[in-house]
């Protein structure tokens, strides 16, 4: 890694750091991290997914997601929220995501609560995009010595307590920062990642959706 926080890849891409040289880390940095989403059932996997990353690395998380999602009926919120006792002592024996209770039983409450958000706003993605935060809250760079300091914000604090506040659990400030830098809420590639004005463009023609 460069001083100014960027990977040069062997493709000649100069990439955020953090996605180090995995293939896999690569794909997601390229393809789908800080790209707007507006997909509810992909939404919900991605913060609780966010969730089950608090601890541990994030490719942790990649390498697993695809178990996760045969587990957890691809995040479907409205099955998943039926989960009884049985299906948590199921998925605590999965060896193919990670067993913890407490994030098992946090992502079937989760679930209940996200129908309920559905049910007032239209769509999950109504709610989430009613909290991106203003241009003129935002770095005027995004150097690597900023993004550093970023690891959460006062709109992830704001959106965290709110979340709190209607039941969902594992929504700490950090995960939910996390959550938004990834479903493109916010563009946090750094300066002179080869994503960042490709993301900046796809933002700016993006229509961001609004509560029923």
């Amino acid at each position: 890694m460069s001083e100014n926080g960027l990977i040069h890849g062997a493709d000649g891409c100069h990439r955020c750091w953090w996605c180090g040289e995995d293939p896999l880390y690569n794909l997601y940095h390229d393809k789908e991290w800080g790209r707007p989403v507006t997909d509810d059932r992909c939404l919900f996997e991605k913060i609780c997914l966010e969730g089950f990353q608090s601890g541990l690395s994030w490719i942790t998380i990649l390498r697993k997601r695809e178990n996760f999602r045969k587990a957890f009926d691809g995040f479907d919120f409205a099955k998943i929220a039926k989960y009884t006792q049985k299906d948590v002592e199921r998925l605590v024996l999965d060896a193919g995501i990670i067993r913890h209770r407490g994030k098992i039983e946090s992502t079937i409450n989760n679930a209940a609560r996200a129908i309920d958000m559905k049910q007032e706003f239209g769509s999950l993605a109504a709610y989430f995009w009613s909290w991106e935060p203003q241009a003129d809250t935002r770095p005027a760079a995004f150097d690597f010595a900023t993004i550093k300091t970023m690891g959460k914000t006062d709109a992830s604090l704001a959106l965290s307590k709110d979340l709190k506040k209607r039941g969902w659990s594992f929504v700490g400030p950090t995960t939910v920062y996390a959550f938004m830098q990834a479903m493109g809420m916010v563009n946090d590639h750094i300066d002179g990642c080869h994503c960042r004005s490709d993301i900046e463009r796809a933002r700016k023609g993006f229509k961001r959706p609004l509560a029923a």
